[in-house]
């Protein structure tokens, strides 16, 4: 799967999604979707997904205090996934990042902003100021 599709599983795929959804965890309650890289991705079936909402309540449930707003790295660790450099380069690649991988700072900006748009093109409720 896809570093994004772990992304959106672990957003809409959370127990707030599927209870939206009327559905229960064992049932899976989400369509597939195709998403960016090739992989496949939990999409809600009837109501839009708080992406903010669902995240910062799984940020408050961890003992780091993260800044998953601003930070990539951060928005990785509060979905339990790996933030390491590669698996940013990775998702880089996957989401058609053309900058320099090596200026990680410039590079972590943009796929914030990246990853927040591709949510909200995936059924995800995004505020404006998290997107570009």
């Amino acid at each position: 799967m896809s570093i994004f599709g772990k992304i959106m599983n672990a957003i809409f795929g959370s127990g707030e999604a599927k209870a939206a959804e009327g559905t229960s965890a064992e049932a899976g309650g989400a369509t597939t979707a195709q998403a960016p890289g090739g992989g496949t991705a939990a999409a809600p079936t009837m109501s839009q997904v708080d992406v903010e909402k669902v995240v910062s309540e799984m940020a408050a449930k961890k003992k780091e205090k993260l800044d998953w707003r601003k930070s990539i790295v951060d928005l990785m660790k509060v979905l339990d996934l790996d933030s390491g450099l590669g698996a940013r380069k990775e998702l880089a690649k996957e989401l058609g990042y053309t900058g320099d991988m090596n200026d990680s700072a410039k590079m972590n900006i943009w796929l914030h902003k990246q990853v927040m748009n591709k949510l909200a093109e995936n059924g995800g409720k995004v505020p404006a100021d998290l997107r570009d």
